[in-house]
């Protein structure tokens, strides 16, 4: 059987849905990229203060984007949405999430710079990162992949990878960032101002709460 190419161009509701599918591939292979950057510039830093072993890690994190990407593959749990309207209202919500996700960890990454490790490290020339996207959450790398996962459960009408991202990658990530703050309120006198003054993973909308 020969593929009609131009069948995906025959209406406006197609060439959507293919536009909303390059626009996650884009994203998720910007983060990729974005990490393998990573790995090569910075996993060998030596000048180590302090240092703790975590079970949340990049290959951690990795295993869970496969098990995710294997609900949305497959679409397990994935709902119906007949009405059009609502379903591209929710896939362009679903797209804004996860673009403005992709950006604030690009955009984290390059203002972490040289702080950023695989494992949890305090550096000898480890400094205080508190502004950019750093003054709106306090682990935005962490925070923009919540807010993918979230973006793509909407995209591709999955209430279980929602769920599964909710239940299960929130508390893990939440587990990883206490760690990493339990060392950096050692290190800096002024971070736990900044932990009342900016959210975790959401941007706080009281400020003094």
């Amino acid at each position: 059987m020969i593929f009609d190419f131009k069948s995906l161009f025959d209406s406006p509701e197609r060439i959507f849905y293919l536009f909303s599918n390059i626009i996650v591939i884009l994203c998720v292979c910007f983060i990729f990229v974005a990490v393998l950057i990573d790995f090569v510039e910075f996993q060998k830093r030596t000048r180590v203060k302090k240092e703790k072993k975590s079970i949340v890690e990049t290959g951690t994190m990795f295993l869970f984007f496969f098990f995710f990407y294997f609900l949305i593959r497959f679409s397990v749990g994935q709902i119906n949405v007949s009405y059009l309207p609502l379903k591209i209202f929710i896939i362009t919500f679903g797209l804004l999430i996860l673009i403005l996700g992709c950006v604030v960890n690009i955009k984290g990454r390059m203002k972490l710079g040289k702080n950023w490790s695989n494992q949890i490290k305090i550096y000898d020339d480890h400094y205080f990162v508190s502004n950019g996207v750093y003054s709106f959450v306090r682990h935005p790398l962490y925070a923009s992949i919540i807010w993918m996962f979230f973006g793509a459960s909407l995209i591709y009408f999955n209430p279980l990878a929602f769920g599964v991202n909710a239940l299960i990658f929130i508390p893990f990530m939440y587990y990883r960032a206490k760690q990493e703050e339990n060392l950096l309120t050692k290190e800096f006198e002024n971070y736990k101002n900044y932990q009342i003054k900016v959210g975790m993973f959401f941007p706080k909308i009281f400020k003094n709460l």
